[in-house]
């Protein structure tokens, strides 16, 4: 009769946290387990060809190489502590920078100056890694790292 009870209460937990981990209070940043996507597009002026190499501290997307206005995305959930963080490495002729393109910190806290994203396009310039708006206005650009 314990177990049941205890097995009961578990199952209801559980139930309870995937409920909100899919509704759109979770997508808003206000919950942790926020689903996001990440979209990464190649807008380097010169037209080079784009290689990406992006990770965080448990899974590597591997090396994609992107040509001239090609795309490259990648779904996840945010940790329940909210301190997920994805860092890319971006390779073109003469060029190596790096970029955290995720960091719950930013794009997945209400409190933001950039917002929260649920569906964060990345388009990727030589001066400047830049999230595009879902309104249409000016993108949010950003230095890169190195």
């Amino acid at each position: 009769m314990v177990f049941s009870r205890n097995h009961n209460i578990i199952f209801m937990l559980i139930s309870f946290l995937i409920i909100l981990a899919t509704t759109s209070l979770a997508s808003a940043g206000l919950l942790p387990f926020s689903s996001k996507h990440v979209v990464i597009i190649n807008k380097l002026v010169t037209r080079q060809t784009l290689i990406v190499h992006c990770k965080n501290k448990g899974e590597d997307k591997g090396v994609i190489t992107l040509g001239p206005g090609d795309s490259f995305d990648f779904r996840f959930r945010v940790n329940l502590r909210k301190t997920t963080v994805y860092t890319c490495t971006f390779t073109w002729p003469g060029n190596v920078a790096t970029f955290d393109i995720f960091r719950a910190d930013r794009d997945d806290n209400p409190k933001s100056k950039v917002g929260v994203c649920s569906e964060c396009i990345w388009s990727i310039y030589e001066p400047a890694p830049c999230r595009d708006r879902r309104d249409g206005g000016q993108p949010n650009c950003f230095p890169w790292a190195s």
